[in-house]
């Protein structure tokens, strides 16, 4: 995103940088909202279920994004001692993927039924539009992932076997983040590993398109 900014498009840094923060606001909103459904407020008292993305930016994370293009939220915190359901982590984890692949299908479906000549509009709405969809899906796909802190750890470990299960969650507790790191600093040695989750979320796009 920095060399948006280096080459003086102001407009296109601002809509994705917009784009990108809706996406996470709207993430993290997920996370704290069914974590407030399932007994836990924890995330309400520390001013997270909210949609403002000022209660949801890190700020290392926001440099992340504008310097590497690639970052984080602050995580929502919760308290699983609360939680009124064995499955309630699951769902509290599943909950800020599902919210991307909500809002996608939201905007993707408006987008087509007002600009029904396709993707390419020169007009900043249509275009930001677009980048939401495609940030929302990249970001589903990529939190679903069963590796470190990201959100398919907490749900992999239900659909395998009890004594499995227990494995996985040892091995990703001691190596998860660093397999994480691994992966990421593999994406800027070259190997296509954003690559691969960008096309994953491309190829899901048509299936979300109802019009």
């Amino acid at each position: 995103m920095i060399q948006k900014l280096v080459a003086g498009q102001w407009l296109e840094f601002s809509i994705i940088l917009g784009a990108i923060l809706l996406s996470l606001s709207f993430h993290e909103f997920g996370h704290a909202w069914v974590a407030k459904r399932f007994g836990d407020d924890t995330a309400q008292r520390a001013g997270r279920l909210t949609l403002n993305p000022i209660s949801h930016i890190d700020p290392m994370g926001l440099m992340m994004v504008v310097f590497v293009g690639f970052g984080w939220a602050k995580p929502v915190p919760t308290d699983p001692r609360n939680f009124t359901s064995r499955y309630a982590d699951m769902l509290v984890a599943a909950a800020g993927p599902a919210m991307n692949l909500l809002l996608a299908v939201i905007v993707v479906n408006v987008l087509v039924q007002v600009w029904p000549v396709g993707w390419y509009a020169d007009e900043p709405l249509p275009r930001a539009m677009f980048y939401i969809v495609q940030i929302n899906l990249l970001l589903m796909v990529f939190n679903l992932l069963p590796i470190g802190a990201l959100d398919g750890h907490y749900i992999l470990p239900y659909f395998l076997p009890r004594q499995l299960s227990q494995r996985y969650r040892y091995y990703n507790q001691r190596y998860g983040n660093f397999a994480l790191l691994g992966l990421i600093a593999l994406s800027f040695l070259g190997v296509p590993v954003v690559q691969a989750v960008w096309h994953i979320s491309n190829v899901l796009l048509p299936l979300i398109v109802f019009a």
